[in-house]
Parts: structure tokens; sequence; C-alpha cells
């Protein structure tokens, strides 16, 4: 069915324009900076180059970010609060946070990690931004703030006050310190969540890196929730594209925004938050079969219960964003997975 869609948004202009972006050498990090330098921006990158899964596939990472002119890289840790110091005179304008501790699971085993990663780093981001006064900070927020919530598809003005998990419980607590920044401030701050990125250079512990392993050497497939979930499955480079167009137009107060009967993604002060998915969502076990079919191998799968934490279901409103941006989803798994297949066995084979 073709490669995947591959386009940004639109140039910041013939301004190189400075851009910090956290979380570099991660998955979705490391594509955003490869889109804004190849389009001309300069980017400041962070990251911890923490031990949360092998650090050889962030180092590789950003091997290929240091390659292209306009690319600086800073090794920090983002909850030390000191690390202000050097980053408010690094001539910074824009923000794009993508640092954090993914991971709902990891979330129930190790919590204080999603203290420090998700909280304390974004309180110092805030403070960044406060400082350098940011012409536009952009976060990376998860659909998983949705919680409890079974109205599909979910939507930005939808309640969220009902976590699932600790992580899922940061990533809203982030949106409302982003929120008090914005309003206290007049930081202009755009929230964006995610629905189950996936792609080239992903990471380890997501689903289709896991499920193809376990086909490649001859173990099962655990299923949760007896294969039961579907999710809104979205093409790195779709969200790419979303983020880019975004961080070029800086939120702004709602002039319709009612107190009186308020949602959690709009204003009067300049915030937003919008849906980045796929615009459908896919049942866990099609997946697993177009993931056969990129391997050319059956999987032996086992049905287990849903574990803690885990959302059944997931799909995106994604209109406000066409409506806004002119932006919407290219990539349907049909192309997404064996695409991903193709680039995962180069990288699994690389010293073979």
């Amino acid at each position: 069915m073709g490669r995947p869609f591959r386009a940004f948004g639109l140039a910041s202009g013939n301004e190189r324009v400075k851009i910090l972006v956290t979380g570099v050498a991660g998955f979705i990090g490391h594509h955003v900076a490869t889109a804004l330098l190849e389009r001309g921006d300069r980017v400041l990158g962070v990251d911890s180059i923490n031990a949360y899964y092998d650090p050889a596939l962030k180092t590789a990472r950003l091997a290929r970010l240091e390659a292209m002119p306009g690319f600086e890289f800073r090794r920090l840790d983002l909850s030390d609060r000191s690390v202000l110091e050097g980053l408010r005179d690094a001539g910074i304008d824009r923000i794009v946070h993508l640092a954090a501790q993914a991971g709902v699971r990891h979330s129930i085993d190790e919590p204080f990690d999603y203290l420090d990663s998700n909280l304390a780093a974004t309180l110092v981001v805030l403070e960044l931004a406060r400082a350098i006064e940011t012409s536009h900070l952009v976060f990376a927020s998860s659909s998983s703030v949705y919680g409890l919530n079974e109205m599909m598809p979910f939507a930005t003005g939808h309640p969220v006050g009902h976590p699932l998990s600790l992580y899922a419980a940061t990533k809203r607590s982030a949106e409302l310190m982003a929120h008090g920044y914005a309003r206290l401030y007049g930081i202009p701050v755009t929230g964006l969540r995610f629905f189950s990125v996936y792609g080239t250079w992903g990471r380890p512990d997501m689903a289709l890196w896991k499920f193809a392993q376990s086909i490649r050497e001859g173990r099962p497939i655990e299923l949760y929730n007896h294969g039961r979930h579907r999710r809104d499955f979205t093409w790195v480079d779709d969200v790419v594209d979303g983020v880019l167009r975004v961080l070029d137009r800086p939120a702004a107060p709602d002039p319709d925004f009612d107190p009186g009967d308020p949602t959690p993604d709009r204003s009067d002060a300049p915030f937003r938050i919008y849906n980045l998915g796929n615009d459908t969502n896919v049942d866990l076990l099609r997946f697993v079969e177009l993931i056969e079919e990129a391997m050319g191998r059956k999987a032996e799968t086992v049905l287990l219960p849903k574990q803690p934490g885990d959302v059944e279901a997931s799909a995106a409103d994604v209109e406000p964003m066409r409506r806004e941006f002119g932006w919407a989803p290219r990539t349907p798994v049909e192309v997404g997975v064996p695409t991903f297949i193709e680039w995962w066995r180069a990288w699994m084979d690389r010293e073979a």
C-alpha cells in the first residue's frame, strides 16, 4: 500500500529560529528534531540518556542528529533545577517539551520515576519558558488522561478527572501546571495528547516492537484483556507534522471561553489542548495480523486478563486539528506496520 506520508509543518520563515527540544534522544523527540533541522531551524536538544531501555538506541538517534547542521546537544537531567541557569542564556525562542517517563505499567512498579521526570522536569521547563519569555511552549500529553471516560471518540473538551494510572495522573497534572503558567505569566502554551504513537526508531517497550521480537524468537505474544483492546495507532511522521504545525502558531486566549461552563482544552489564557491520533481505532488482534503478514510468520498468542491501569479502547477526535491547522493523519496501519518491521529488522540485524 505504499510508504508512509511524510510532510511537515510550514517552515518558520527565513529566520533560523532556535528551538529547545527536550527528550531529543527519545523516539518522538528524535523525529521532531530531525524535521525541524530539515526545514532550517536550529535545535538545542537535551536528554538525560537514562537506562529505561537500551541507551544504544538513544545514542544512534543522537548520532543521526549530530550529523545535521544546526544541531547542538546537552546531556542533562531536567528534574535538576540547577540546569535552568545554563539554559536561560542559550538563545532559545521556542520549546518543544517531549521529555518524560513513559509507560503505564512501569509507573506501577517505579512511581517515583514519574514524580521526577514528568512533574519536576515539567516545572523546570515552565520556569525556563517564563524566564526567557518564550514565544511558544508545546508539550506532550497523552490519551491516557481520558481515564474512565468511555465517550468515543475522546474529545479534548471531555472530563479528564479520573485517571487509571499514576502515569496518566502525571500527564494530566502537567496540563494543569502548564495552564497555571499560561494564566499567570501570559506564556503561549499548547498541549498535545498523543495516541499510541508508533514508527521507525521506536522504543523496545512498545507493543509493536515487543510483538515483533516475540514472533522472531518463537515466543508467545501476551495479549491482555483477551486481545479485545482497541487503539488509535498513530504513525510518528503524522504526529511530527502536527507538532510542527502547532508550534508555528502560538496559542492565544479563546474569546469565546465561558468560565461558567469551562472545558479542559480552552481558556481565557493563551492555552490550548489538542488530540493527535489516527482518527480510527484498530483491534489489537488485527494489529497482530499485520505484524504476521509483514514478518511472514504466524504468532502464538496467549490471552490474559486486563492489566491494572489499562484503558480498554482509545479513539481520538481530531476535528479541531483539521479545522484550525489543516492537519489530518495520513498513514494507515496497513502502511505503517510493514514500514516499521522493515526498519526494525535492519536495526536488529545491524551487528549480525
